[in-house]
């Protein structure tokens, strides 16, 4: 059993696992971090972008080189975990020959094709004038200014997808619910558990009948709006795969939570408008929720909250018809009837306004001082990107991100100098590892399997040893291109035994409650189902063949020897052999039982444990004579 780590990023992870003839991929998270390398797509023409200074190379064009540590094609399924898990899926189905299946809820699937969707109208409305790659040969990356010169693999970063690659990845995937299991190719079977991270959101299950694995990534334990996680499942696991804890292991989401709410209604209050950077589903669920409670006991019930994405209709849409997928609480809401999320509210009342763009609709409704929520959380794309540059300049506007996946300082260096207030309360509710070592406790795995730098302090803070895995025996850790042998074998195999062959069985008991029973059959193994059927009788033979056919039978096929179990004890066949006239015995101890020299007869015997051996040269008549009375201490079968 060996895993494949293909991914540096603990919390976008993508890693193969290799189990009983079987490939299986777990998550394709897409790193865009590297977005941050470039300047912003500005949606309206930026005269203060439009001057700076392209870099141009003067070299001709270079090869890449391309690097592959394992070829996709040959993956039989990607199992997903949370809709931000499965960004990079297009790339895998559609460029690597990939012929498989993949398996997700049907709320991973569909937010997943959301965030997809609108990465690529993203991606789209602001096309570039030229396109370059010659810069990612590494004699010209040096060249370039930082951090760009330092970024590592630059010749695997792709353009984006297309919308088209999208539809043609996602009619790949099945839908899986929580708790059903899904047979792959009668080897093993998965099963997703909730994970209580977003909506649909899973842990896997792969197990054969003797072996388990349990892969947890981006799970909670926080009760918010998703079914809280399924605990129970994980335990007896010979290997646990730990990866996508939460990335600011020192912020507490409900401290965040209250930050946000206070530093939003200072600068409504003061005249300025709110502009929070975020994802079209997840967090924004939650803050709308707060929101909805806080504005009236603030007076700010009148200032408006508008949500610009070209997914937002039906991002809010989707939170509300996934009933089965919500914690109790919301789930009861479904059957009284009220919206599980308050968010319906606000859109009837007119405090909550939704737009695909900040074109049409939204320039002749939009009033000031207002919320707005939109992306993308890097700063570099989307409708974001027109609001940094219109209300940077003022110090009454306030950004306040609160998505952790990337660095807010680099996200606001292109826009340097900023008037705007920044305020940073990132809100991740995955597991940090207080929790994640009392639930490994609870739970026990054999083995944990980890991304390396949960197994050491952050850089930044090298004394807290409290924000690292401490388990006993030590995790084992992974890094981007590395390859685990996981540590344990597989030792048994399920057969079946046809009804025919059952009952031709005679078992013979060895000791008390334990009978055994010897068996000639043929092994059939199919789609890794094994099965014991009857030995075929042979075909009728004429009676001129039937001589040469005995001749031809090797001996053990024609009379089997027999199975021999039990052991010799010491005392009684030392009593045995004197009783056939064998006095002189001389007996040595071993670690592994006892020699009998039988000093008349220059013979030496070996009990052991599993074995008995009789040295007798140039005696046959003898050493057989000892062997009938070995066997008579011995069964049978």
């Amino acid at each position: 059993m060996k895993l494949y780590c293909l991914s540096g990023h603990p919390t976008l992870p993508c890693n193969v696992l290799k189990f009983k003839s079987t490939t299986i991929m777990l998550d394709c998270g897409l790193d865009t971090t590297a977005a941050l390398y470039f300047l912003p797509l500005p949606l309206v023409h930026s005269p203060r972008l439009s001057k700076l200074p392209g870099w141009v190379s003067k070299d001709g064009a270079i090869n890449l080189e391309k690097k592959e540590l394992l070829d996709l094609s040959t993956i039989d399924v990607i199992l997903i975990s949370n809709y931000h898990c499965m960004m990079a899926l297009p790339y895998i189905t559609e460029h690597t020959g990939f012929t498989g299946t993949v398996y997700a809820t049907e709320p991973t699937l569909q937010i997943g094709r959301l965030l997809m969707e609108e990465l690529v109208t993203f991606m789209e409305r602001v096309p570039k004038a030229q396109a370059a790659t010659c810069w990612k040969n590494k004699e010209i990356q040096r060249l370039l200014p930082g951090p760009l010169k330092d970024a590592v693999d630059v010749w695997s970063w792709r353009k984006c997808y297309s919308v088209q690659e999208v539809n043609s990845a996602l009619s790949k995937v099945q839908l899986v619910g929580y708790s059903q299991k899904v047979e792959l190719f009668g080897a093993v079977q998965v099963t997703p558990l909730s994970s209580g991270y977003s909506l649909g959101s899973s842990n896997w299950i792969i197990q054969s009948h003797y072996e388990k694995v349990s892969y947890v990534s981006g799970s909670s334990l926080l009760t918010t709006h998703p079914q809280p996680m399924e605990q129970s499942s994980l335990k007896n696991s010979d290997v646990l795969i730990l990866t996508g804890l939460t990335q600011i292991p020192t912020a507490n989401p409900d401290g965040m939570l209250g930050e946000f709410c206070s530093n939003l209604s200072m600068t409504i209050r003061a005249g300025g408008n709110v502009l929070v950077p975020c994802y079209s589903s997840g967090v924004i669920y939650d803050l709308l929720e707060c929101l909805y409670q806080f504005m009236d006991s603030a007076n700010l019930g009148s200032t408006p909250f508008y949500f610009i994405s070209p997914v937002a209709n039906s991002s809010l849409e989707f939170s509300q018809i996934f009933a089965e997928w919500l914690c109790q609480n919301k789930q009861s809401k479904v059957y009284l009837p009220e919206p599980p999320f308050p968010h319906a509210e606000l859109i009837q009342t007119n405090k909550l306004k939704h737009y695909p763009s900040i074109h049409g609709d939204f320039s002749s409704e939009f009033r000031q001082p207002c919320v707005v929520f939109t992306g993308h959380p890097s700063l570099r794309f989307g409708d974001v990107v027109h609001f940094m540059e219109l209300w940077g300049k003022s110090s009454l506007n306030t950004i306040i991100f609160t998505e952790p996946d990337f660095s807010y300082l680099d996200a606001l260096a292109p826009y340097q100098p900023l008037a705007m207030k920044c305020v940073y309360c990132p809100i991740d509710t995955r597991l940090n590892f207080h929790q994640v070592s009392k639930l490994l406790k609870d739970i026990q795995p054999l083995h944990v399997v980890c991304p390396e730098p949960y197994t050491q302090p952050p850089p930044a803070q090298p004394h807290r040893s409290d924000l690292m895995l401490e388990l006993q025996p030590p995790p084992m850790s992974y890094r981007r291109c590395s390859v685990l042998g996981l540590p344990f074998r597989r030792r048994y195999e399920r057969i079946h035994l046809l009804p025919e062959l059952a009952r031709s069985l005679v078992p013979s008991e060895i000791k008390a409650g334990v009978s055994v029973a010897t068996v000639s059959a043929v092994l059939q193994s199919k789609d890794n189902k094994h099965v014991l059927q009857p030995v075929p009788k042979p075909a009728p033979v004429p009676p001129s063949k039937k001589r040469k056919r005995v001749m031809e039978e090797p001996p053990e096929v024609l009379n089997p020897k027999p199975l021999l179990s039990g052991a010799v004890p010491l005392e009684p066949f030392l009593a045995m052999l004197h009783k056939n006239g064998i006095t002189e015995v001389k007996v040595e101890e071993t670690a592994d039982g006892h020699i009998l020299h039988l000093q008349t007869e220059d013979v030496l015997i070996q009990l052991e444990e599993d074995a008995t051996h009789i040295i007798c040269d140039h005696n046959e008549p003898l050493r057989t004579a000892l062997r009938d009375l070995v066997l008579r201490f011995l069964q049978k079968l």
